[in-house]
């Protein structure tokens, strides 16, 4: 059994989807406006966002995209920064990993 379905409570609806499906290939299967949508990958996960006002999530609280190695690792850092986020190099760790903060109040990991 694996979990297949999150739903995450964020900020900005629309600026997260946009985020999850440019870097980690998410695709939109349903929405409501900006307050609402409906994320699925190519294995099963089902994502769900929901608008929230006033989002805190724990200090450790993250989701996590595992790359096949670490080229695909060290792409996504790049494009990211690239692209103006604020994120560290990949670092090996308990993997080889980096986050990053998310549009819509949640972080992500990125690890092989």
């Amino acid at each position: 059994m694996k979990i297949n379905h999150l739903n995450l409570t964020v900020t900005d609806v629309l600026a997260a989807r946009k985020f999850l499906e440019t870097y980690f290939g998410l695709r939109c299967e349903g929405s409501r406006g900006d307050s609402f949508t409906v994320l699925f990958d190519n294995d099963g996960l089902v994502l769900t966002l929901m608008k929230g006002h006033d989002v805190h999530y724990p200090k450790t609280f993250h989701i996590g995209f595992i790359q096949a190695n670490e080229d695909e690792v060290n792409r996504i850092n790049h494009q990211l920064k690239e692209d103006g986020f604020d994120v560290k190099p990949p670092v090996h760790a308990h993997g080889y990993t980096f986050y990053v903060q998310a549009p819509g109040g949640f972080t992500v990991e990125v690890l092989c």
